[in-house]
């Protein structure tokens, strides 16, 4: 088998690939066998038909035109690991000579991962934001947990912000009552506008058994879009009444006697969280040094796919919300449909640019994927997504995403050992601890900042859920989790390298 690989440009390839008749032998054994399950001729028995006297039935170019479509992918495959071709996508063939009893030879065009010149990665330093807790912040922590050892007391007087009341709403359109827009008994607190637009106006002022209609648009179902009549009935209205913020309170709402040591404890959890945010803005600024100082040609076509796959899943998702495209934009604030598969391809673009840059970043550290450092990823994983590893896994393999997942592991090991080299200081020049960092490098550069400020808000009320922490007996077993990478890791491939490549 003879091979040529042209480059038609930074990410784009051309194999020239000509093939001996002799290497088909593999081919047209599968053809001839599928063909003599399915061709009945008189005067033979089933499977048994000769060669030559199916080639007559059916016809010799039917029989070429199955054993190209069998034989080039196979062909196609070798020669991409034999030159160690890095792939995205599947090729564009093209047969160019089919020569009976001679040659078959065929093109396959092709986007190819890029060939990176990294930047120098010595002497890397990043600033972040200092660490600062104000008095007011503590204030806000303080009054969540207050909020929570709240009493509610029910009350004789119409409604108003920060009551807690129980209502019966009823919705119609063109006077037709709705199904799922019909309920009763729901606690609802006046002033969350956490419903739908309208219901806080009409609830204020409102007592017990007393109604109201409103109108407001529809978001979901079947009539999204529209607008709906609104009734909603105050059954009952209940005062919230908070706790006085005393050295009482402080040992009811936690382990501690005075109030002075709870809001201390305060101030360390929430200075604990934003150092953890700092790691995070390190980890970014990082990725964006890289992207800023590297030159990363990215295929459009793989960037069309991706906008396209994402916008599909999308589209399942808004329908079984029961959202078109219009009430998602709206939803969002996004003026068009335009506008949103733009910003979406640029964050594709750059996303693709990271890997890209990462993936060379690996090879050039020689990075590799062991079970440990899968076990730790599907254990961490599984976590975040409320399963065990084995489920994880299994939803890993059911999905075909054991690569992508490998991959993704790889360049982690690579940001990470990169931010580990990584001069961080905050803006007042101090040095920022990398070990108080480790919990929010997981991933390379796609947390998000929700997950940031959720960590914030939590570090009041809970150091597990600040530091990432679980409960001894909830954590996933960690001979479990090994297993399971070692299940995942045999059936992604031989070869973690290849894998990543891919």
């Amino acid at each position: 088998m003879k091979s040529t690989i042209e480059e038609l440009g930074p990410t784009r390839v051309r194999m020239a690939i000509e093939v001996p008749w002799g290497d088909l032998d593999h081919a047209f054994g599968e053809v001839y066998k599928e063909l003599k399950k399915q061709v009945r001729v008189p005067g033979f028995r089933p499977g048994k038909v000769p060669e030559r006297v199916l080639d007559q039935r059916v016809g010799r170019p039917v029989v070429l035109e199955q054993v190209v479509q069998h034989a080039i992918p196979e062909v196609y495959s070798e020669v991409v690991r034999e030159n160690q071709v890095r792939v995205l996508g599947q090729p564009d063939i093209e047969v160019t000579r089919l020569d009976d009893n001679d040659t078959l030879a065929f093109t396959a065009e092709v986007d190819v991962a890029p060939k990176i010149e990294l930047p120098s990665l010595e002497d890397l330093a990043v600033t972040v934001d200092d660490v600062e807790v104000s008095d007011e912040e503590i204030d806000e922590q303080v009054s969540v947990m207050r909020e929570r050892f709240a009493m509610l007391t029910g009350v004789d007087r119409p409604a108003q912000d920060g009551d807690h009341v129980s209502l019966d709403l009823e919705a119609r359109v063109d006077g037709e009552v709705l199904e799922d827009g019909t309920t009763s008994g729901m606690s609802y607190e006046v002033g969350s506008d956490s419903l739908m637009p309208g219901l806080d106006d009409a609830v204020r002022g409102l007592s017990a058994d007393e109604s109201a209609t409103f109108e407001t648009d529809l978001h979901q179902g079947q009539y999204a879009g529209r607008q709906a009549e609104v009734t909603v009935t105050v059954r009952s209205v209940k005062a919230k009444d908070l706790p006085e913020l005393d050295d009482e309170f402080a040992s009811t709402a936690s382990e501690f006697d005075t109030l002075a040591e709870l809001r201390d404890d305060v101030r360390t959890r929430l200075g604990r969280a934003k150092t953890m945010q700092q790691g995070a803005q390190a980890r970014d600024k990082l990725v964006e040094h890289l992207l800023e100082a590297t030159e990363v040609p990215v295929p459009d076509g793989l960037v069309a796919r991706e906008v396209e796959w994402r916008n599909r899943s999308l589209e399942q998702e808004l329908q079984r919300a029961g959202m078109d495209w219009e009430a998602f934009l709206q939803a969002g604030g996004i003026e068009s449909r335009e506008a949103y598969d733009a910003d979406l391809a640029k964050q594709v673009e750059e996303a693709i640019r990271t890997q890209f840059i990462l993936d060379a970043v690996a090879d050039a550290r020689e990075i590799t994927v062991d079970n440990d450092d899968l076990s730790a990823q599907i254990m961490a994983q599984a976590q975040r997504s409320r399963m065990s590893p084995e489920q994880y896994a299994q939803q890993l393999q059911q999905g075909g995403n054991i690569a992508e997942f490998v991959a993704d592991v790889r360049r982690t090991k690579a940001l990470a050992q990169l931010l580990e080299q990584t001069t961080i200081t905050d803006e007042s020049g101090n040095t920022v601890d990398l070990d108080a960092l480790r919990p929010q490098t997981v991933r390379a550069g796609e947390e998000s900042a929700e997950d940031d400020d959720a960590a914030s808000d939590d570090a009041a009320t809970s150091e597990d859920t600040a530091t990432g922490a679980v409960d001894e007996d909830d954590a996933p077993d960690a001979e479990v989790a090994d297993a399971v990478a070692v299940e995942a890791a045999e059936g992604a491939t031989e070869d973690t390298e290849d894998v990543a490549k891919a």
